[in-house]
């Protein structure tokens, strides 16, 4: 059989995303799992799991391309590039340049600006702390004793908003037990949380061009899309599965590997 498909593996800090694509650039199969603290492993198992839902073997696929936080990790790759590219290209796959790509993390936060020829002209990552993140979200969804999945039904249906002033992890506990302490909703706090998260990347970058949300906290957590749009007259879009977008970019990539 012809080697006709390129595959991706993405290593996160959370989570490790594994795409099959074929010369056609269509998604033949992926699959998401928990990093944990084996990224070697954690890379060997999404992508066997990955090349079983497309039904593929590795002697059918050209070449694998890893990105992610513990790209280093994954030994069976051929190639390795830089997340900010592979979600660059990935977002591309779905619109047309200019974009604003914002990639939501479990540790950190990028925004980049590609044109309309598709090259990068911007690049901005929000490293000092992990407010504004998917770890930010886990550590609240822990102090409210809720199940990480809630948060979004929650945000989505709160009639108000108990408004936080914190943007450090550590404060904005304090502050949520603080207004639960004096008899606030927990619904309208999960959703001043959520603004917290949009506030925290309006602060990094100037949201222009279309506006392409990417990673796995937009995946979960979809409400914070509609917060975003209320910020920007920019349009707002999701991309499939933005989970796998870092993967889905590195697999494309992987195409162009001889």
């Amino acid at each position: 059989m012809a080697r006709d498909f390129g595959g991706g593996v993405d290593v996160g800090s959370c989570t490790t995303k594994a795409v099959v694509v074929d010369r056609e650039e269509r998604i033949l199969g992926s699959h998401v799992l928990y990093s944990g603290t084996d990224f070697e492993v954690a890379s060997e198992e999404a992508w066997a799991e990955c090349l079983r839902a497309a039904g593929v073997s590795n002697e059918d696929v050209t070449s694998i391309v890893s990105t992610g936080y513990g790209r280093r990790s994954v030994r069976f790759a051929s190639a390795s590039r830089t997340e900010i590219s592979c979600h660059g290209r990935g977002c591309l796959h779905f619109f047309a340049g200019p974009i604003t790509v914002v990639d939501i993390g479990g540790q950190d936060n990028k925004v980049i600006k590609i044109d309309k020829d598709g090259h990068r002209v911007s690049f901005k990552m929000n490293r000092k702390c992990a407010a504004g993140t998917g770890a930010f979200l886990e550590e609240m969804a822990l102090r409210l004793r809720l199940p990480l999945g809630d948060l979004d039904g929650l945000a989505r249906n709160a009639e108000g908003e108990v408004a936080l002033g914190s943007y450090c992890t550590v404060f904005t506990a304090t502050e949520v037990l603080e207004k639960i302490k004096a008899g606030h909703r927990v619904d309208r706090i999960v959703r001043g949380l959520f603004h917290s998260v949009v506030k925290r990347i309006l602060e990094m970058e100037v949201l222009s061009d279309t506006v392409v949300l990417t990673g796995g906290v937009i995946e979960h957590n979809p409400f914070l899309a509609e917060l975003i749009k209320q910020h920007t007259t920019s349009p707002v879009r999701i991309p499939s599965h933005p989970q796998i977008t870092g993967a889905l970019g590195a697999a494309l990539y992987a195409l162009e590997e001889e």
